[in-house]
């Protein structure tokens, strides 16, 4: 599907949904509650976590350990990402803006307790990202680049489409590396904040498209092609807008 169509196609979509806006109390509750489990399985899944869906799952909904080989680090990952995701429909609702203190914030809880020297705050030392041909800036660069980042993001917020804009936040977020680890879940939880923040569901990179995702950030940040990464984001969120129209009761031709 040509880039512009697909655009016009989501936009249809997300305009049918914006009419049942306010949703209905339990449709949105239905829907969080089978989003959290979605994005927070994929996205932990993306990082290597083993566990699966159904025993993510059981760690949120029952609050019950796993056991058969599973680290509590991987527990940890389940119930941090869980609360991350709160706190961003928090600042949505609370209509607060990206800025470095929410990034931080945000990193902060998703490594709490796995990681507490490096949760919340900058890398001070050189990273290199494993399989990629890419090196992120070196660790000095990094408060300057962050900075330049939020200045870039209050430029665009309001002339790039909301996909556009969230795809290409989560490229150059990715493209600076800022802290040790959680990078990549960082990265997808601010899309999403700012496609929420924009009236549009969360967008899902499942795990199946690990590879395809991976190639596509790759492409991005050596040859400053975002076509295909753009392409990816802007399908997981169209699937989002038929998973609304389905809980809607919304049939499509």
């Amino acid at each position: 599907m040509d880039g512009d169509v697909m655009f016009q196609e989501i936009d249809r979509k997300k305009a049918i949904v914006d009419r049942y806006r306010p949703l209905p109390r339990e449709i949105a509750l239905n829907l969080k509650k089978y989003f959290d489990l979605e994005l927070t399985y994929n996205s932990n899944a993306i990082e290597g976590n083993t566990l699966t869906l159904t025993e993510t799952k059981v760690i949120l909904e029952d609050g019950l350990t796993v056991g058969h080989g599973k680290t509590l680090k991987e527990h940890l990952e389940v119930i941090n990402h869980k609360e991350a995701l709160d706190y961003i429909e928090d600042i949505v609702n609370r209509n607060l803006d990206i800025n470095e203190t929410i990034i931080k914030q945000l990193h902060y809880i998703i490594l709490k307790t796995i990681d507490n020297k490096n949760a919340g705050k900058y890398r001070n030392i050189n990273v290199l990202i494993s399989g990629s041909r890419y090196r992120p800036p070196e660790h000095y660069l990094v408060q300057e680049k962050m900075e330049e980042l939020i200045k870039w993001y209050q430029e665009n917020k309001n002339n790039l489409h909301p996909i556009i804009l969230a795809a290409k936040f989560h490229h150059k977020f990715t493209f600076i590396h800022p802290f040790v680890d959680g990078n990549g879940r960082c990265a997808r939880l601010l899309m999403n904040l700012i496609l929420l923040r924009h009236g549009y569901p969360p967008a899902v990179i499942k795990l199946e498209e690990r590879k395809e995702y991976m190639e596509a950030l790759e492409k991005a940040s050596t040859e400053n092609d975002l076509s295909d990464f753009i392409n990816i984001v802007a399908k997981a969120v169209e699937r989002s807008l038929d998973i609304y129209l389905y809980a809607l009761g919304v049939k499509e031709n």
